[in-house]
């Protein structure tokens, strides 16, 4: 591809390099085949530059939030599972930090292959019992980890639990360590739970 210009102007005059535009929150790929030819690495390194602002479409990968700027699709497994589903678009050349919110998260981690999410919430202590409510979100199957910190501190409290149960019932959850139950003092924490679905 010849990036250069010919106008008989100066050597720096109308100079780059246009990447294709599109719309991530409604871009869908395209798997028939081409030409008679199915794309040999599922999308892995496409490059694009995103116009939209949200989540981008299911079906297409791991759905992802975006926001205007470069991104490459993700997807080094797709051409041996022959899918898209553990591709991701990932922002090009900036931190892979996100914000984790009351709602969904994906997180720039993956193990084995499985994607983790996080979602933020809180839970009260009374000062009397180990139990607490830590609601299982939908779709979760296991927990990867959890960030328990005192509300409005933002400084770290614990980072693990003595048990948890996947439900959304009350006292699914157990302070303490792994070795053993603590009851909290009573108050109010929040915490950040990571779980794979």
């Amino acid at each position: 591809m010849d990036a250069s210009t010919n106008n008989d102007s100066t050597i720096n005059d109308g100079k780059g390099l246009i990447f294709p535009r599109t719309d991530l929150t409604q871009f869908t790929f395209k798997t028939a085949n081409a030409d008679g030819i199915l794309f040999p690495t599922y999308f892995d390194g496409m490059v694009v530059y995103n116009s939209g602002t949200g989540n981008t479409v299911s079906g297409n990968g791991i759905v992802t939030s975006v926001t205007p700027g470069f991104y490459y699709f993700s997807n080094p497994n797709g051409a041996a599972n022959q899918n898209l589903t553990t591709g991701q678009w990932l922002p090009l050349g900036q931190s892979p930090k996100v914000n984790i919110g009351t709602t969904e998260t994906v997180t720039s981690t993956s193990i084995n292959n499985a994607q983790v999410y996080a979602i933020r919430g809180s839970f009260t202590a009374d000062g009397s019992t180990t139990s607490v409510n830590i609601p299982a979100p939908t779709g979760m199957t296991a927990l990867y980890g959890i960030t328990i910190f005192k509300a409005g501190t933002n400084s770290v409290y614990d980072r693990s639990l003595y048990s948890y149960t996947v439900a959304t019932t009350p006292g699914n959850a157990i302070t303490g360590s792994p070795n053993i139950a603590v009851v909290y003092p009573a108050g109010t924490y929040d915490y950040v739970l990571e779980y794979f679905k």
